[in-house]
């Protein structure tokens, strides 16, 4: 279904001619990445989750990882030459990026953060990720993402067990 409004992260793509799919489904709270991929009718591997941390030295990383995935916190330090790094805690997240736990998109945070998607992203015709708001959704290639946020791929999810 196509998204009947635009959020802030929609309308940042469209200054920077970003070429773009809204996408929305009626959901009142937020719901899981495996469950926002059933609504969205599509496969779970191309449907992203916006992960927000905190590194030892203060500093915070933005990951991107398929919704399926947990974030290997040991790989996601490595990645950003951090000894270690743990999840943002819940009552931060909206100061910090501007967005709410089950609407937080790698596009249109309050500041600029390190951004490290998982390799699989690259590997996609395109992706699907929170347009900023809980329940709406926006999928485009790799290639336009690069168009707003500079972003680097690497290994950073744990190994299935």
């Amino acid at each position: 279904m196509k998204a009947d409004y635009k959020t802030n992260v929609m309308r940042i793509l469209d200054k920077a001619g970003v070429e773009y799919v809204p996408h929305s489904f009626a959901v009142k709270n937020a719901v899981s990445g495996t469950e926002a991929a059933r609504l969205l009718g599509v496969d779970e591997k191309k449907v992203f989750k916006t992960l927000v941390t905190v590194g030892k030295t203060g500093k915070n990383y933005v990951f991107v990882i398929p919704v399926a995935q947990e974030l290997d916190l040991k790989k996601a330090a490595a990645a950003v030459g951090e000894k270690n790094i743990e999840m943002i805690k819940s009552a931060q997240l909206l100061p910090t990026t501007g967005y709410v736990h089950g609407g937080c998109s790698p596009v249109g945070m309050k500041k600029s953060f390190e951004t490290v998607v998982h390799s699989s992203f690259e590997e996609c015709d395109t992706v699907i990720f929170s347009a900023g708001k809980i329940g709406y959704h926006v999928e485009l290639s790799p290639q336009e993402l690069k168009k707003v946020i500079d972003y680097k791929a690497a290994d950073i999810i744990a190994a299935a067990e």
